[in-house]
């Protein structure tokens, strides 16, 4: 079995990633496909995200290519979280994951329709409802679910949840059905309603936003595209990481990976608690070591959310890092490990705090860093959707 150890694998993080100076890249576009998308569930985590590792990237630039161009989309993805992709990913991410979605969200909103009492025949109902929204979606070219609501009285309706416990509450069909439709690849999230760190997006007909609408993949062999992908930007890793990836099953992930060609490897060192990960067969050979690297990578990153065995470059600071969920923080790195966490206060100040002893010439193009993270910025004020330890203190 070959032997691939953690060193190796945060050369790779430098390299495949675009964080190691000449790695960083020109082209977001590739970017976003290189990491097999850009995690979008927070706004900011996108612009950050690839600012780090696009050579002078502005926000107008990457507006452009979301909302003009359209050469990357927003779509709905593994885990049921957002990222952001190229369009000729977007086909292969909804047939390897996202109908699956569909299916169970449409059978879930079915049965909330008629517990709720909203109606005793919800397939009937429901179908009248989406016609309805789809068609005012085509006559309008773009709304947001308000401008929805007003045109389709269903929408209007409020499901009540969780009767006599104490996280009852409602959600109005608007929400589910919006999401739904998303998730059938039938609408896709538009242009914002506000500034870039809005998370309120007007809705768009999917042939209309992307022409022809997406791809269409077999489901197995999107699978195996999506896996062959991961292990080219995150391999090796264990099987645990693409399943927990991915949401699959260990089924579908055992055959996917298969599929794919993976090959067994050694992980070497164990410091994941598993000593045998997977590769693609013509990815064993070492990767050159590249120059000394630092980057201040936003809550949620891509590369930080990109396995669930993560002991080769988180050491022992999850917890002042991640919320109990398992969501990621803003993380410092140097040289393909997590090295501390920072944080952006109201007074537009970025600050920092470093977990390890890195050395002086490190610690000042850490600093140097996030000035020019802080200047990126400007006035705008970035707070994540999910507050780590790290980040609550430093912003307190």
């Amino acid at each position: 079995m070959y032997r691939i150890d953690a060193a190796e694998r945060r050369r790779r993080i430098g390299v495949r990633h675009h964080l190691a100076g000449r790695a960083v890249a020109g082209d977001l576009v590739r970017v976003a496909g290189d990491l097999v998308g850009i995690h979008a569930t927070d706004p900011a985590s996108v612009y950050l995200g690839l600012r780090t590792r696009v050579r002078s990237l502005t926000r107008e630039q990457l507006g452009t290519a979301l909302y003009e161009d359209r050469s990357l989309l927003k779509i709905l993805g593994m885990r049921r979280t957002m990222f952001v992709v190229p369009v000729a990913l977007a086909g292969v991410i909804h047939a390897a994951v996202t109908t699956a979605l569909g299916e169970g969200e449409r059978k879930r909103l079915l049965g909330m329709l008629e517990g709720a009492g909203i109606t005793t025949d919800p397939a009937r109902w429901l179908a009248k409802v989406e016609a309805e929204t789809v068609e005012a979606l085509h006559e309008l070219g773009a709304a947001t679910a308000a401008d929805l609501t007003k045109r389709v009285a269903g929408l209007r309706e409020q499901i009540t949840f969780g009767a006599g416990r104490k996280w009852q509450g409602t959600v109005g069909v608007s929400t589910r059905l919006l999401f739904l439709l998303a998730t059938e690849g039938r609408i896709i999230r538009g242009r914002p309603k506000g500034t870039w760190l809005s998370s309120l997006y007007r809705w768009a007909p999917m042939d209309r936003w992307v022409e022809g609408g997406l791809e269409p993949w077999p489901p197995e062999r999107a699978r195996i595209e999506l896996v062959r992908r991961w292990l080219a930007a995150f391999g090796p890793g264990t099987r645990r990481d693409v399943q927990w990836w991915t949401g699959w099953t260990v089924a579908r992930t055992k055959a996917a990976l298969e599929g794919a060609g993976a090959v067994e490897v050694d992980l070497a060192d164990g410091s994941d608690g598993a000593a045998t990960g997977f590769a693609l067969p013509d990815d064993l050979e070492p990767t050159s070591e590249p120059d000394s690297w630092v980057a201040l990578l936003p809550a949620l990153d891509t590369t930080t959310m990109a396995w669930a065995d993560r002991g080769f470059y988180l050491c022992d600071h999850a917890r002042a890092l991640f919320d109990r969920n398992g969501n990621a923080g803003p993380s410092i790195w140097f040289d393909g490990r997590i090295v501390g966490g920072w944080a952006h206060r109201p007074s537009g100040e970025v600050v920092m705090r470093l977990l390890e002893d890195v050395g002086r010439p490190e610690q000042r193009a850490i600093e140097a860093e996030a000035g020019r993270v802080e200047r990126w910025l400007g006035t705008d004020r970035v707070v994540p959707r999910f507050r780590t330890p790290t980040e609550q203190e430093l912003v307190a």
